[in-house]
């Protein structure tokens, strides 16, 4: 019985990764102003991560940094029980920094060529749940981090289209905490076992993208972003068990893939006139890549087996509408909506991502210090809510999350 109990609840902790709850769109201030649209629309340096092609068209040279404090607490309602359990998370700090230059004399052939440097952060969570909640053996705590690093190069083939790509390499850590069905008057964590996994990964890919001017007021854009395999090698599983079951689990190294999504993003920009521009992007997200999710532990016993577990997620889209409108040559205000559809299917949600259909609310301004310095200003809400009876963890119940996140960024042109 204790094998059968231990065993299903090892088998949770593959779930570390999926599903929209782990994109973090938040590349931009200027973009999460307008809900994340940047592709068709390119407005400054972030168009490194937005749309290579893009690039080019900028006309300054720019250094810029950001960041977002994303504050993000939930609640968990079990059905059976009608007990409620709530998250305690700490603020987390997604962070860009671009840099773009080039050569500004126009009869020189390089100024055909734009060359960008992006770090951002597409990927993270946190979660933290109260202690002796509901789904302890299926989570306690997570912390995924993930910092991409993109160097890039645009160039403009006519007035009217440009290309550009740029290589992207991916790092990342992972803690992930649960308790384990073992009770034991001497063992530690209010008399049940405990598991831990920590490890770092990294892995390589690339972003495209063509950025296409029919007309002055009309702009388009197309970009790939390649699926990223991060493997991770190097991870340390510790537990913490009674005595009278230790051997059957030894802490030591595992290793997993985990691979991050491709995107394909199909943007349009109109200038409606001097004041008022809107942006479109429409995103292909290839979720389905999370088929399945493989844990190999070093020192394996009849009890700590391997674990493939199979993923019932599909590729999704989501969309996404801002405008922006300058009230003076220094003041802009914007605002935006984005609607975006889970990859997770009912019986496979979990505590760490209760992802579901969801709309998401932004608003910005931007200021014009000067010639060469600008701040820009986002705010991005969300609520969201999904029941479901996960068919493996056997939690029925109830997920509430309530995301609030402001950034701040300073931009520097040259």
């Amino acid at each position: 019985m204790i094998k059968k109990i231990v065993t299903i609840s090892l088998l949770t902790l593959p779930y570390l990764l999926g599903a929209q709850g782990f994109q973090v769109n938040l590349q931009g201030q200027v973009q999460q102003g307008m809900a994340g649209a940047g592709t068709g629309l390119i407005q400054d340096g972030a168009a490194v991560f937005f749309n290579p092609g893009g690039v080019t068209f900028l006309k300054e040279n720019s250094i810029s940094a950001g960041v977002t404090a994303t504050i993000a607490n939930g609640e968990y309602v079990d059905a059976p029980s009608g007990t409620v359990s709530r998250t305690n998370n700490p603020i987390s700090t997604p962070f860009t920094g671009y840099a773009v230059f080039g050569s500004k004399d126009s009869s020189n052939f390089f100024s055909k060529f734009k060359f960008g440097l992006g770090v951002y952060t597409p990927f993270g969570s946190t979660a933290r749940w109260e202690d002796g909640w509901t789904g302890r053996f299926a989570l306690t705590s997570l912390k995924l981090q993930s910092i991409f690093f993109q160097p890039t190069v645009s160039y403009k083939i006519c007035n009217k289209l440009g290309f550009g790509a740029g290589l992207v390499y991916g790092y990342g850590n992972v803690e992930l905490k649960q308790d384990i069905p073992l009770y034991s008057n001497t063992s530690t964590n209010g008399g049940y076992g405990s598991a831990d996994l920590k490890g770092t990964a990294g892995g390589w890919g690339y972003n495209l993208g063509l950025y296409y001017t029919p007309t002055e007021k009309l702009s388009i854009g197309l970009t790939y972003r390649s699926q990223v395999n991060m493997s991770l090698t190097n991870g340390t599983a510790n537990f913490t068990v009674p005595a009278s079951v230790a051997s059957n689990f030894p802490s030591g190294p595992f290793s997993s893939s985990i691979p991050l999504p491709q995107v394909v993003t199909l943007g349009f920009g109109y200038k409606m006139n001097t004041k008022l521009s809107l942006a479109l992007d429409v995103n292909y997200i290839g979720w389905k890549a999370f088929d399945t999710l493989a844990f190999d532990y070093k020192n394996n016993t009849p009890v700590l087996k391997d674990t493939k577990l199979p993923r019932d997620y599909h590729n999704t889209f989501a969309f996404r509408l801002g405008g922006q409108y300058h009230i003076t040559e220094k003041f802009t205000v914007r605002a935006g909506v984005a609607l975006s559809l889970t990859p997770i299917n009912s019986g496979y949600v979990t505590p760490e991502v209760p992802d579901a259909n969801k709309v998401n609310l932004t608003c910005g301004v931007g200021y014009k210090i000067s010639n060469k310095f600008r701040i820009d200003a986002s705010y991005t809400f969300e609520n969201l809510e999904r029941k479901d009876n996960n068919i493996n963890l056997q939690l029925n119940g109830t997920y509430k999350t309530y995301l609030s996140a402001p950034g701040l960024s300073l931009t520097y042109k040259f």
